[in-house]
């Protein structure tokens, strides 16, 4: 059983996904669908990676942006999820964490990176 599983997740798998790690500046083109209306239009989240976690299927990346007003916001994805239509690295990050949570708890412009 777990042989079909394997086939099963390997062909939800994207394959054409860039290269980014923690710390990089990364604009994700997200799928919205509109219930008033049957088109559905592209919303762009951009900010830092912060960690990336899990493998396979189940992995997911973290990004951390700060929103007008100096409120930061986090958002997680599944790095293959079907809403994901596009994810962009605009700058390379150079860090020496795998996980970024000092960013969110001092509460810090990601301007430092």
């Amino acid at each position: 059983m777990s042989d079909l599983m394997t086939e099963i997740n390997k062909t939800a798998l994207k394959k054409d996904l860039p290269e980014f790690n923690p710390g990089d500046k990364v604009s994700i083109s997200i799928k919205i669908e509109e219930k008033s209306e049957k088109k559905g239009r592209l919303q762009i989240f951009e900010g830092r990676v912060i960690g990336r976690s899990g493998s396979g299927i189940s992995e997911t990346f973290t990004v951390r942006k700060i929103a007008p007003g100096g409120i930061g916001v986090e958002r997680t994805f599944p790095v293959h999820s079907p809403v994901i239509d596009s994810i962009k690295v605009l700058e390379k990050g150079k860090v020496r964490r795998a996980k970024l949570y000092y960013l969110a708890k001092s509460g810090s412009s990601l301007k430092r990176l």
